[in-house]
């Protein structure tokens, strides 16, 4: 974006996003997406800072944000983070299909990461099958989901259906239920 603090440093550091695309890409390309911090690294992370004595993290997503509002490079590049790419802005000087999937699949090409679990799917069934396959596999992503984000896959109609004053028409996020875990209460003090 153009307002908000400027992280490109601390991205380069991030191991997943290439420093140079590969094959034929447009001139510009702007490529929204997001970084995170895979559960593995996570886990790994808390385990040594437990062993050094320091504050492990609180949760991959604010572990995330936080690793990339540091103003050290360094620190950023010291920390378990990904990226996946999902959608593109702007570009200019160069050719990209016309459709969300195909679009994905070309950054793929171009070396940027782009989620395994994107698919096509048409119609309300296979819609509800896609979001009840992600939710079966949730616990066993390596990574944190609230839910999976549903596209319109035709970028004429997309561009047809417009934007909100915040977010496209075109997308919708549907939301899992939330985990629920058991725990025990070791105590209450009343004052």
């Amino acid at each position: 974006g153009r307002v908000g603090e400027n992280i490109t440093a601390n991205a380069r550091t991030i191991r997943a996003i290439p420093l140079k695309l590969t094959g034929k890409y447009p001139a510009y390309l702007d490529v929204r997406g997001e970084v995170f911090m895979p559960r593995d690294g996570f886990e790994e992370w808390n385990k040594k800072a437990r062993e050094r004595g320091t504050k492990p993290f609180a949760n991959p997503r604010n572990a995330a944000a936080g690793s990339l509002r540091q103003l050290d490079p360094a620190v950023t590049a010291s920390r378990p983070l990904t990226f996946n790419a999902y959608y593109v802005g702007e570009y200019e000087g160069g050719e990209l299909p016309q459709t969300q999937y195909e679009r994905l699949m070309a950054l793929k090409e171009m070396g940027l990461p782009v989620n395994p679990n994107v698919k096509v799917e048409r119609g309300e069934r296979g819609l509800r099958e896609f979001y009840e396959d992600i939710l079966e596999r949730r616990p066993t992503l390596n990574y944190d989901i609230d839910g999976v984000v549903l596209k319109v896959n035709s970028l004429s109609i997309q561009e047809r259906m417009g934007f909100t004053a915040k977010n496209p028409r075109w997308a919708i996020a549907y939301k899992f239920p939330p985990e629920e875990m058991m725990t025990k209460l070791l105590g209450v003090e009343f004052q």
